[in-house]
């Protein structure tokens, strides 16, 4: 069998325009949140939960596939398109949510039916890579980063409405339901089935350097999902703060590019682990995207353009980890649990992000931007400090 598998730079092109458009489904509410915050009489914090339901949704889902091990029952096509066709139906529903219970309801239900399309896109993209296995998964996760960025965009266009953004993200989860139903086909180098188990799960607590990967995971779930979510609040802030008015379409326009350049920082993280290793990527990682939560603070109400620009730097690093920790897991945990480690990790990881998105509003209301935002670097600071033990500990052994 050849070691580079013929046509898989197309397949792994098809599902990166998938995973891109599935994944635009994600942020759609908190694009929409300023104007549904007004229509509904929200509060910062209620606004929040437009997220935060996805989040928890997400976290239910993955559960639920990993103990039914939907990956393995249902073959990799289907379950994709199945599960992008299903949330792109709700999430047409939230265009049409009377209430802010409703729209809550079918934010969880996305998010349920995104646990058919995030996960098993990077397994997919896997089948075809025997070598450069970081770079493909590195590349799906960029893809679904500029897809969570979307809304954003679609929010800049001429006399777009909330219809229009949920409808058009809906469009293109549809979209992606058909690449996929249509043209994916599995590779030739499979994973081997890891499934998840409740009996394997103390086993995987247990493991010191289990535990310190997911430790260096949730520092860096910590930041992620709040700076994504607030990003273009603060930037709205401080542009009033400096200039006395929001920046108009340029702002949505920004909060885009300040998420979807992580999909460089991915890239970036893919090729740079396949050179110096996981552990040194993502330590840099953490390093420049804590740093930059801190600057973020003093910066706040600067000239705009210099905001934007830290704030772009920000957006490469806060997720250019992401999928190296998965990787790390996968390296680290022990061989016949790897696939509960995973499933343990993401559903931690997920759940803590529901602690921080509801946080900065908090902290905001208090104490404003300049003294809150820096909290996010706590997060870094911690994983840089767990991942140090395990290398510490990977040398010993």
């Amino acid at each position: 069998m050849p070691e580079e598998a013929p046509g898989r730079w197309r397949m792994l092109s098809l599902l990166a325009a998938a995973e891109l458009l599935g994944m635009s489904l994600w942020f759609v509410g908190a694009a929409l949140a300023p104007a549904l915050r007004e229509r509904w009489a929200l509060t910062a914090s209620q606004a929040a939960w437009l997220t935060i339901t996805v989040q928890l949704g997400f976290v239910a889902g993955t559960a639920l596939a990993a103990m039914l091990n939907l990956a393995d029952v249902f073959p990799s096509r289907w379950y994709f398109a199945v599960s992008a066709l299903a949330a792109a139906a709700v999430n047409g529903l939230f265009a049409l949510a009377p209430s802010f219970g409703a729209g809550l309801t079918w934010r969880f239900a996305t998010g349920l039916c995104l646990a058919g399309v995030y996960p098993p896109a990077m397994k997919m993209a896997a089948t075809w890579f025997r070598g450069g296995r970081g770079l493909a998964i590195g590349t799906i996760v960029a893809a679904l980063t500029v897809g969570k960025a979307t809304p954003y965009l679609l929010r800049a266009l001429p006399h777009a409405t909330p219809a229009t953004v949920t409808l058009l993200a809906s469009a293109g989860a549809l979209a992606a339901a058909l690449l996929v139903a249509a043209g994916y086909r599995d590779g030739p180098w499979p994973f081997a089935r890891r499934p998840f188990s409740w009996s394997l799960a103390a086993a995987v607590v247990r493991d010191r350097e289990t535990r310190l990967v997911t430790a260096g995971y949730l520092g860096h779930m910590w930041e992620l999902y709040a700076m994504w979510t607030w990003i273009p609040a603060y930037l709205a802030a401080s542009a009033v703060a400096s200039h006395g008015h929001e920046p108009g379409w340029m702002l949505d326009v920004a909060g885009f590019g300040v998420i979807a350049v992580g999909g460089l920082g991915c890239l970036w993280g893919g090729w740079a682990s396949a050179r110096v290793g996981y552990r040194p990527v993502v330590i840099r990682a953490m390093l420049m995207s804590g740093a930059c939560a801190i600057i973020a603070g003093p910066l706040f109400g600067a000239p705009f353009p210099l905001v934007l620009l830290l704030t772009l730097v920000w957006g490469f690093f806060v997720v250019a980890d992401s999928a190296q920790f998965s990787a790390l897991v996968t390296e680290v945990a022990p061989a016949h649990a790897v696939g509960t480690a995973l499933t343990l990790q993401t559903s931690a990881g997920f759940l803590l992000t529901i602690a921080t998105i509801q946080l900065v509003p908090v902290l905001v209301a208090a104490a404003g931007w300049r003294w809150s935002v820096g909290v996010l670097a706590l997060g870094p600071a911690a994983g840089i400090a767990a991942i140090r033990r395990l290398g510490v500990a990977s040398r010993a052994a």
